[in-house]
């Protein structure tokens, strides 16, 4: 399981354009996938095979023309809170602040592994003033410019240097159980789902202490279910915090997503779809985990029609596509009307994220679809593709197409072989993928 790293600093010191420079470093951070840089504020970032989830605090700041200390001070603990390091930017072309030296006071209470991070070298005499930065008594000031990315190697490689190899964590939970997580914007109804669940009298087998920090897995194992709850939310009640905050939302649906296979994405059907419904939604896909949507407080709609749930269900599937392929349930947790049906929707799910199918069947199908309509030409050079297998131990359904010129397939042609992949077997609600490789 990766590390989550957060990026602190005042405004205007560069953790934006850190946070984009770091999360294009050498292999892939952001998705190619459509649609999933709708929110800049969560990225992966892989450094010498070494992975690790980030975070920039910058775009949640509320009053972004009015900026309170007291809204920096309370991300700052937040972050402090919720993650392995954090990397503390200031501007070296400016030198020390009264706000960079409250941070640092925060900072160095917390205890945490905090590397500090003189952005801005490239600008005029900034080299000259890196030594200020010793005042701040967190360690060695690392340079970069992030609007460059000199220096970002060196950060790099500090940010992984203590990084656990893999996770030798004995609590493990069992590798063939599905593990789910409920999540969703704050008061859109997850504790009153988990609770319809666990019920009162908690019938849980074993509370396991998982390998994502702060991740608590329950075992149920009732009415014939057997699977994983994780559960990050209310494990440490924070004083500072307040509960509501954006930011501390996204911070924890991180960590339940991370470890999760399935998430049920709670959204409130008196306020309909909102942009952090989005921002989860994107946290979901770009982990590569399956989805199950669940419309909740339902019996609070006044117009409850056939008519009306269709509409939503429309809705719901434009504002994210073009991932459509998933199911939605319309549910209350308080009157339990079709909460099981979550459950029974969720474990479909991940045995559709565990299907196998056999290469000649594939090859059978797919090679047909294939020349009925074949890649569009390019300049004259045709495609042909000859052969597809799947990927036996891939963590989603993961296909090859073996052919002659791979870099001429693009998205709009690998996007029609997704569809006709689920138009035949039942991938609803996990994402695919679909690699080209020369033969």
């Amino acid at each position: 399981m990766g590390r989550l790293v957060a990026i602190v600093g005042r405004p205007n010191v560069g953790k934006s354009t850190l946070f984009n420079r770091l999360t294009q470093t050498r292999t892939a951070i952001v998705d190619d996938t459509a649609g999933t840089t709708r929110d800049r504020q969560y990225g992966k970032v892989d450094w010498n095979g070494m992975e690790f989830s980030i975070v920039d605090t910058g775009g949640w700041v509320v009053n972004s023309d009015d900026v309170f200390e007291e809204e920096i001070n309370k991300q700052v603990e937040i972050a402090i809170e919720e993650a392995d390091v954090i990397l503390f930017v200031v501007d070296a072309s400016v030198g020390v602040t009264d706000l960079d030296d409250s941070v640092a006071q925060i900072l160095r209470r917390s205890k945490k592994p905090v590397i500090l991070v003189a952005n801005k070298e490239d600008k005029g005499d900034a080299r000259f003033n890196v030594p200020e930065f010793y005042s701040l008594g967190l360690g060695d000031p690392i340079e970069v410019s992030s609007a460059n990315g000199s220096g970002t190697g060196d950060l790099l490689d500090e940010i992984v240097k203590d990084m656990p190899k893999s996770d030798d964590d004995a609590d493990r939970p069992e590798e063939n159980v599905a593990k789910f997580a409920i999540v969703g914007r704050p008061n859109a109804g997850k504790s009153s789902l988990i609770n319809a669940f666990i019920g009162e009298e908690r019938h849980i087998v074993t509370d396991i202490a998982g390998t994502t920090r702060d991740s608590i897995y329950h075992r149920y194992n009732k009415f014939g279910f057997d699977f994983y709850l994780v559960d990050t939310a209310g494990i440490r009640k924070k004083q500072k915090v307040n509960e509501d905050i954006e930011y501390y939302s996204v911070i924890r649906s991180i960590r339940a997503i991370e470890a999760s296979d399935v998430c049920i994405l709670m959204i409130d059907a008196t306020r309909g779809i909102e942009s952090q419904d989005g921002n989860i939604f994107s946290l979901i896909q770009r982990n590569k985990k399956g989805l199950v949507v669940c419309v909740n407080k339902w019996d609070l709609v006044e117009n409850r029609s056939l008519e009306a749930q269709k509409m939503f269900e429309a809705a719901i599937r434009n504002k994210f596509a073009p991932f459509t392929d998933f199911p939605i349930l319309f549910t209350s947790a308080v009157t339990k009307q079709r909460i099981f049906k979550v459950l029974e929707t969720a474990l479909e799910v991940y045995a559709n994220r565990r299907r196998i199918i056999p290469t000649s069947q594939l090859n059978t199908y797919m090679l047909e679809q294939v020349a009925i309509t074949p890649p569009p030409s390019n300049k004259g050079k045709f495609v042909k593709i000859k052969y597809v297998t799947m990927l036996k131990d891939a963590v989603v359904p993961t296909f090859v197409f073996f052919c002659n010129l791979p870099q001429w397939v693009k998205e709009p042609y690998r996007r029609f072989l997704e569809n006709k992949i689920r138009e035949k077997w039942d991938f609803t609600g996990t994402p695919i993928q679909i690699f080209m490789r020369e033969k």
